[in-house]
């Protein structure tokens, strides 16, 4: 049985300010409550109906089909939900002197943030760094985004600018995309590095740009046709990273 208070705090981690006062965020489903067990995360509770494949698990907390929709956040409730401790991760710019790292100047979107944290799953990027006024990746939207990517990539929130500069004078090279830079496909480009990805409807930012070494430019096809303007943030991050990853396979 689910007390009020509980209820009443599990409700409230939808929101941006809960989830910063509380430390906490909801995963639901069973897939990715699932994937907790190795994720290394601090797990507070797991609730779970008798429908789910996880049930009978030591150490979580039987409720009903009704608490779960009391609780839920999803249109359709699924059988499982975990209140998850967000982790304290620490990022220097100097890991992108060897690897990888998306740099997110102030996108908007929850399922945009979670399809790129997907997204650099997928290509082995294991940081992304997010301005101040990004989207919360903790938003449950987001979550459900990531599809249990957000346990294995560290999202980073903080100063974008102070970040760049930091890691320019540790000699790591800064890529944007841009509507007005070279075609990515005839640019030489380095294995590691920080990608950055401006906002949805406004791109990189004039004070981030200027910090921007090599801009890109994604082309359409073929480049003398009309096209759309622009690609959305999350499609233009999977062809980045796929072109970054295909140039290392070449070599």
């Amino acid at each position: 049985m689910l007390f009020k208070n509980e209820i009443k705090f599990i409700k409230s981690l939808s929101e941006r300010s809960a989830r910063a006062d509380y430390g906490r965020f909801v995963v639901e489903g069973d897939k990715m409550v699932g994937e907790l067990a190795d994720a290394g995360l601090e797990v507070e509770n797991i609730y779970l109906t008798e429908r789910s494949r996880l049930f009978g698990t030591e150490g979580t907390v039987t409720i009903t089909p009704k608490e779960m929709e009391r609780i839920s956040g999803l249109r359709t409730p699924s059988s499982a939900l975990a209140v998850v401790h967000i982790p304290q991760r620490e990022f220097s710019p100097q890991c992108a002197k060897s690897e990888l790292v998306l740099a997110l100047d102030d996108l908007q979107d929850p399922g945009n943030l979670g399809t790129i944290i997907r997204i650099a799953d997928w290509y082995g990027i294991r940081h992304i760094f997010c301005s101040e006024h990004t989207v919360d990746c903790y938003n449950p939207k987001c979550v459900q985004a990531t599809m249990g990517a957000l346990f294995r990539v560290e999202v980073h929130y903080g100063n974008l600018p102070a970040m760049l500069r930091e890691a320019a004078e540790r000699g790591v090279a800064i890529y944007g995309t841009l509507l007005d830079g070279e075609d990515i496909y005839q640019k030489t480009l380095s294995e590691s590095g920080i990608i950055i990805i401006g906002n949805e409807g406004n791109g990189i930012s004039a004070e981030v740009e200027r910090l921007v070494q090599t801009r890109l430019f994604l082309p359409s096809w073929p480049t003398d046709c009309r096209s759309s303007e622009s690609l959305n943030a999350a499609v233009a991050t999977a062809v980045v990273c796929a072109e970054f990853r295909r140039r290392q396979i070449m070599k």
